[in-house]
């Protein structure tokens, strides 16, 4: 677990430019944005870089067909027709495909424009990450606060 430095925000919206590059190459549709601990300075992060590609229902098969060309499928068994999930290793690098409107791309942009202008919010988000345990039970709970 590290805590994120302007160095590591820098690192990741490289990559992000990166991986839009790529996806524009091979044609997957939608909108990318950085999210997770890597995206704001101050957070506790175990070092991954969280993006989010946004996409219309329409645009939604098309992006979970041509994405496994690029990045491994991951977590199939939460996949539901407005969300998919992508990571590769190396490095770690995820992708949330959500259709914009739908729960989970809601859920996305409430809770990450409110931990980007709350600093409570930030503080509660590393208490989280710090305590231990399962966090992503944790973490689950946390952003279904958030997001309301």
């Amino acid at each position: 677990m590290q805590m994120t430095t302007a160095a590591t925000v820098a690192q990741a919206r490289g990559e992000l430019e990166l991986t839009r590059i790529e996806l524009n190459r091979a044609g997957v549709p939608g909108r990318l944005v950085l999210t997770g601990g890597s995206s704001i300075e101050g957070l506790w992060t175990k070092g991954d870089i969280d993006l989010h590609l946004r996409v219309t229902q329409q645009e939604f098969g098309r992006a979970i067909d041509l994405l496994p060309g690029l990045l491994p499928i991951a977590h199939p068994e939460i996949w539901t027709p407005w969300f998919a999930v992508f990571e590769r290793p190396r490095p770690p690098l995820g992708i949330a495909v959500t259709v914009i409107g739908s729960e989970h791309d809601l859920r996305f942009i409430r809770s990450w424009q409110r931990m980007a202008a709350d600093p409570e919010a930030r503080r509660r988000y590393n208490e989280v990450k710090r305590t231990g345990g399962n966090v992503e039970d944790a973490k689950a709970r946390f952003f279904d606060d958030l997001a309301r």
